[in-house]
């Protein structure tokens, strides 16, 4: 074994019998760099990682391989979901170099830390017009040895490339609050759509959730039709595609073809958490069951298959089984009709795309792309089949499972249980938002509200970033929002403490990623643009803008719009890649209406509970006040003076702090009812 079996991220972990002498990160690897005149080789990758376990069997696991990488570098190895900052720095180096990023990534760098060439999966030997990975470990060898100045000069300007890509040098001078930049970056969307199976560009297809939470909301604040559908549509059209999983619900990462048929078979948790959000709202927004339909089933999965017996979530499940990617999620008809019968089978295969030819290499991936019409009854049967062949699929080799826990990510799974399990009236989802939450507060929050960012086998380590913080601030108001319980808003405002305290950029706005007492890396980033996650700045400042109007602190309020005016350049020239950014100044454009509930007990808040949130109004506060209980600080003044009139709920809607009459009794459920206005999408 080699130095990675100290590890706790699985990962790394899955390199410990590796003959490359791994090292993790660490001052030790550059140390040894530098006094033995050698250049340090960085691999990135994360353990559902496909081509990151290809590399690993032709390269690292090859003894010669190993033994030219031992000789002439030093070769660190690091978990990009344990070490983001890590990740986000060397990743934008490979997007300089070679004009496009992946995993595995595969970096070099002097012992100052500064990558002089990049890449990210090499062959063992040249193939497809790609090099192999010997070739460019000679000619990085000789380049060293021969070239050194030419090298060193190359690293000096990457790495001042990279400190101006970071971000730091953000301004608050030229903040506009033009509402038209949300326009233009919609209006974009709705052209790239592709109208005949969904998605915006052309294949692989990712979900893009930002893209499609930033049409809900938008569309569902002015009753745009366009907007809802174009998002809906793209819903649909994931749901019916091969990139879920038809038999055991969730979705997997990607879909390598245009119409979401053949899945890259991993599936993380992120994807999952943000995607059953996405429809909870398009279920609020257009009163569809399908879309209620689609969440429910991810959220089951999440409960069935990802939570830790601690109470967090699970990262991710790999793409491969038996070393061979997708075997664990694909049939065949024999295999279908042995286990279904003849007549179910045929049912089956006819609904779910199931051929001798198959979809997929030979084999079938089930899919309801062709829309086959079937009556109650045949519907009951498939559901009886899906269950048998889910009981099935439990007996064959299954995928890794990471099961490690991020705090970012277990944030994500968090709100969107808490938000389903309110508009869904489902509280065993509430209960795994909560379950989730205390243990994030028990395990992974420090006595100072500090946060830790991973947790594995009873030991939570690295510093929290700024994602961490900010996810769990949505997360804890949305459980608010869900529970009426102000201990989770008191719990938001420590995080958003720190947050001010610690991440902030006060001469440039925005905050940085890592916190000023963080380790120092090459370049400090402020993350604006969304990759698969929303930005940590754009949750940031979301998540101040409520706790601004919760709980009447005009710091969160003023730290967010600092936030907008530092990201001003970015979302005037790079709409298309920040649309978590551009739902947050949605709300912030329009933040002036608030609804307070107050009712007689809490027993009367959980009858009530779905309808108030049912409605999706992505511009309105909501306070929850349960009377005779300790009445929260953190409150915002709005919550002064409301009170439960005769014993029954209240209802108080104000819009710039002027508030309409109460709604009292069965007004309120009338109220709620018709609120939100249904569009069809």
């Amino acid at each position: 074994m080699n130095r990675l079996a100290q590890s706790h991220s699985p990962y790394l972990l899955q390199h410990q019998h590796n003959p490359v002498d791994w090292f993790p990160w660490c001052d030790e690897a550059f140390d040894l760099a530098r006094e033995t005149d050698r250049p340090v080789f960085l691999s990135v990758g994360y353990a559902a990682c496909h081509w990151c376990h290809v590399m690993e069997h032709e390269s690292f696991e090859n003894v010669q391989t190993a033994a030219f990488l031992n000789k002439h570098f030093v070769c660190i190895k690091v978990d990009r979901e344990e070490r983001p900052d890590i990740d986000q720095v060397y990743m934008n180096s490979v997007q300089i170099m070679s004009g496009r990023g992946g995993w595995p990534m595969s970096v070099f760098l002097n012992y100052r830390r500064e990558p002089f060439y990049a890449g990210t999966y090499w062959p063992p030997t040249a193939r497809h017009g790609m090099p192999g990975f010997m070739q460019v470990l000679d000619a990085l060898v000789e380049a060293w040895t021969t070239r050194r100045s030419d090298v060193e000069t190359h690293a000096a300007e990457i790495r001042d490339a990279l400190i101006q890509l970071s971000g730091a040098d953000s301004s608050t001078e030229s903040f506009a609050t033009d509402p038209a930049v949300i326009e233009i970056a919609t209006d974009r969307l709705i052209r790239v759509l592709d109208r005949r199976y969904g998605g915006f560009g052309n294949a692989p297809k990712f979900p893009h959730a930002t893209d499609l939470q930033l049409l809900l909301t938008r569309g569902a604040a002015l009753g745009n039709r366009d907007l809802v559908t174009a998002a809906t549509f793209t819903l649909d059209a994931i749901a019916a595609g091969g990139i879920r999983d038809h038999i055991g619900g969730g979705f997997a990462r990607y879909s390598v073809d245009a119409q979401w048929l053949v899945p890259h078979f991993e599936k993380m948790l992120y994807d999952n958490a943000l995607l059953a959000l996405c429809y909870t709202r398009a279920f609020q927004i257009t009163d569809e069951p399908r879309h209620a339909e689609v969440t429910r089933e991810t959220l089951e999965y999440l409960q069935r298959e990802m939570v830790d017996p601690s109470g967090g979530f699970h990262c991710s499940e790999d793409a491969d089984s038996e070393g061979i990617e997708g075997k664990y999620y694909v049939w065949s008809v024999s295999e279908i009709r042995e286990l279904l019968g003849n007549e179910r089978a045929e049912l089956f295969c006819r609904v779910y795309d199931v051929t001798e030819r198959g979809n997929f290499e030979g084999h079938n991936i089930p899919n309801l792309l062709h829309d086959v019409a079937v009556n109650d009854e045949e519907r009951q049967q498939l559901r009886q089949c899906i269950n048998e062949l889910y009981d099935h699929r439990l007996t064959r080799v299954r995928p890794g499972r990471d099961d490690k826990i991020l705090t970012s990510w277990n944030a994500l799974a968090i709100q969107a249980f808490a938000v389903a399990g309110g508009v869904l009236d489902n509280p065993a989802f509430i209960s795994s938002a909560v379950r989730a939450a205390e243990f994030m507060l028990r395990e992974m929050t420090t006595d100072d509200h500090q946060l830790r960012h991973a947790f594995r086998n009873g030991v939570s380590h690295v510093a929290g970033f700024l994602e961490d913080y900010a996810y769990s601030i949505e997360a804890l108001i949305a459980l608010f929002e869900a529970t009426a319980n102000a201990h989770w808003l008191e719990q938001a405002t420590y995080f958003a403490d720190q947050l001010l305290n610690r991440f902030q950029d006060e001469s440039g706005g925005g905050f940085f990623f890592t916190a000023h007492d963080g380790e120092t890396l090459i370049a400090r980033n402020k993350d604006w643009h969304d990759g698969s996650l929303v930005s940590g700045n754009a949750s940031a400042a979301m998540g101040l803008l409520k706790l601004a109007s919760l709980c009447d602190r005009n710091e969160y309020r003023l730290a967010a719009e600092r936030t907008f005016a530092a990201a001003s350049d970015v979302m005037q020239s790079q709409a298309a890649a920040c649309a978590g950014l551009l739902t947050s100044l949605d709300r912030f454009l329009d933040n002036s209406r608030q609804w307070v509930l107050v009712v007689p007990n809490e027993a009367m808040f959980v009858s009530l509970r779905q309808a108030w949130m049912r409605p999706f109004e992505p511009r309105a506060t909501r306070f929850v006040i349960v009377a005779g209980t300790p009445k929260s600080e953190t409150l915002s003044a709005m919550s002064i003076g409301k009170e439960s009139i005769d014993g029954k709920p209240t209802l108080y809607r104000c819009e710039q702090f002027v508030c309409d009459a109460p709604l009292v009794g069965d007004e309120v459920l009338q109220f709620l009812r018709s609120a939100g206005s249904q569009i069809a999408g």
